[in-house]
């Protein structure tokens, strides 16, 4: 990995995330100005005993800035949190500039440097899996907790009940599924994200559940086969196996027109093996080489830096496999 490359390109991008903070700071204090002036518009047509349509148009307008203010209160947390995680990202990446942009011939052993390597990645990744830890714990105890809080905000067409008490229950019922709905898609993100259960049960449980998980959500047969001996492994090797299989499955899911996708966990007590295969499409490795799929480059990198290997067999028209190992102990 360029480290000076990728500080360089963090920072541009903490440039352009900290201007759009200012941005949307300014909108969310207009929507929040225009909030207060419906909500008290929409009282006093409550108060001077409007008609049915009046109270309707009120209603409505009172509720998509709401809506309008949930959204933009979250954009601009979720900038903010992205902020934080490229300052702590340009910590990491200045650290690991400054310990292995300055090698010279009078530096340790091969083996020394190795382990100074082995050491930065290890600090990158559990820094990055940190992050989307807060992140995820952030999103359970925030917006999920805001979308429950929005099936509170149903009581506002309660107030349609003394005038229309059909329309009133009616709205109330498609409000309440809306945000249901919404509530199931962010439990969905929040596991995307950083599954819990993945710190308190380890991998091969997550594994499990993301499997089944998957097979629901994407239509698909996904089987999941685990071999060897199943233990709680280093939190940085269980995040990488973790994010590696999923962006496995999901370029399978997503490129390969795949009706079957297996994957195949071997917890060696050396090494430990994962091999997706679908009947998919297949492709070209050697066309692999040349695109912009950052998500397999970054697992060949990092198993190969780990001491591992990443290998792709596969054969336009006769499905693929991909695999990747890496070291039980680094």
């Amino acid at each position: 990995m360029d480290y000076q490359a990728e500080l360089d390109e963090t920072q541009r991008s903490l440039r352009e995330i900290t201007l759009m903070i200012e941005q949307s700071q300014g909108e969310l204090m207009k929507i929040t100005q225009r909030n207060a002036a419906i909500t008290s518009h929409l009282q006093q047509v409550q108060k001077q005993g409007a008609s049915v349509d009046e109270i309707k148009m009120a209603y409505d307008s009172a509720l998509d800035v709401q809506q309008r203010l949930f959204v933009m209160r979250g954009q601009l947390e979720k900038l903010q949190n992205d902020k934080g995680h490229f300052e702590k990202y340009i910590a990491v990446l200045q650290q690991a500039v400054s310990g292995f942009g300055t090698t010279t011939s009078d530096e340790p052993s091969s083996t020394s440097n190795t382990k100074s390597q082995m050491a930065g990645i290890e600090m990158i990744v559990n820094a990055q899996e940190a992050e989307r830890q807060r992140l995820s714990r952030q999103m359970h105890d925030g917006p999920a907790q805001a979308l429950s809080n929005f099936i509170l905000q149903t009581e506002i067409a309660m107030r349609l009940l003394d005038v229309d008490p059909v329309q009133a229950k009616e709205e109330l019922g498609n409000l309440k599924t809306s945000a249901m709905g919404t509530f199931q898609k962010v439990r969905n993100f929040i596991f995307e994200l950083r599954p819990m259960m993945l710190d308190d049960l380890g991998l091969v449980p997550t594994l499990r559940k993301y499997a089944e998980a998957f097979k629901d959500q994407a239509g698909l047969d996904v089987s999941l086969t685990v071999t060897g001996a199943e233990r709680r492994l280093e939190p940085y090797l269980e995040v990488m196996v973790f994010r590696a299989t999923q962006e496995l499955l999901g370029n399978a899911a997503r490129h390969s027109q795949a009706t079957l996708i297996k994957i195949q966990v071997d917890l060696g007590s050396d090494i430990i093996r994962v091999s997706v295969d679908d009947n998919g499409r297949g492709f070209d490795p050697e066309i692999l080489k040349q695109s912009s799929n950052l998500g397999l480059k970054l697992i060949r990198e990092r198993s190969e830096m780990l001491g591992g290997t990443f290998e792709i067999d596969s054969v336009t028209g006769s499905g693929a496999r991909i695999s990747f190992s890496v070291p039980a102990k680094v």
